[in-house]
């Protein structure tokens, strides 16, 4: 089975790249991230056509995830239990979508990105990830053999060359030292980073802003994993970052990333 993660931004404007990177992988299942759009705005009928069975989450132009499955489509849960909200007054946001796809329990995740050190965005991308790790160590207790894999746009680079020159980032956020931390608590629960063993840095990234030509002068991050329970780690034989699809007319600018796993 191979299983994808993507950051489209705006997957009403980049479909038809969705539909593209589909058939020319072959993917069983797809998450996505970043979606823009309600749920009824949400593009289904090529996908649909091309057999894939879709759930999404999305309340307006921002945030929004989505799972994408030809192998089934079950279960499926709008957000983790004690997933914070955000704003004044207090909502809930579409960053958090599960669903059971040939026996996997897959997350679509699409982390705060946390803005600045000092801004309350922060405060809540490190509560949204505490509370993610409560729920993520649950499943495994519920069910220490069960296959769950958290995809997404995790907004943190965790190790120093998952970013292309540290001393840019000083001061900043998605690699404070609070972030990283939060992701390892996840890691340490149980949860391994599948892709990195067949993707070694440095200069391995999955995000390149817009501006300043990023993308060519090679300015990136990596910020888009998988992590896996140990049933899921112990099934991944291949993984890759699809660098290709951050070239041509109107990409995303994140970069799919793909796990295959054995029968």
């Amino acid at each position: 089975m191979r299983i994808a993660t993507w950051n489209v931004n705006s997957i009403r404007t980049r479909i038809g790249r969705v539909e593209a990177f589909l058939q020319r992988h072959d993917v069983d299942v797809l998450c996505l991230q970043e979606t823009k759009c309600r749920d009824d705005q949400f593009p289904l009928m090529g996908l649909n056509e091309l057999g894939y069975e879709v759930a999404h989450h999305g309340l307006n132009q921002w945030n929004g995830v989505a799972i994408a499955s030809r192998v089934g489509l079950e279960d499926v849960q709008i957000g983790f239990d004690g997933m914070p909200g955000y704003g004044e007054p207090l909502a809930a946001e579409a960053r958090a979508l599960g669903a059971t796809c040939g026996g996997v329990q897959l997350w679509s995740l699409y982390v705060p990105n946390g803005r600045a050190l000092e801004d309350p965005h922060l405060a809540y991308k490190l509560d949204w990830l505490a509370q993610l790790q409560v729920a993520a160590q649950g499943w495994l207790k519920e069910d220490t053999d069960a296959q769950i894999a958290l995809c997404g746009d995790w907004n943190i680079a965790p190790q120093d060359d998952d970013v292309w020159d540290m001393t840019v980032f000083e001061g900043a956020t998605h690699v404070s030292e609070p972030e990283r931390a939060a992701f390892r608590a996840i890691v340490d629960t149980g949860y391994t980073d599948v892709v990195r063993p067949y993707t070694p840095g440095p200069g391995v990234y999955t995000y390149w802003d817009y501006t300043q030509l990023s993308f060519p002068k090679r300015k990136g991050m990596r910020i888009d994993f998988v992590l896996g329970s140990p049933a899921f780690a112990t099934r991944v034989e291949a993984a890759m970052i699809d660098r290709e699809e951050r070239k041509g007319k109107g990409p995303s600018d994140h970069a799919p990333v793909i796990v295959d796993l054995t029968d």
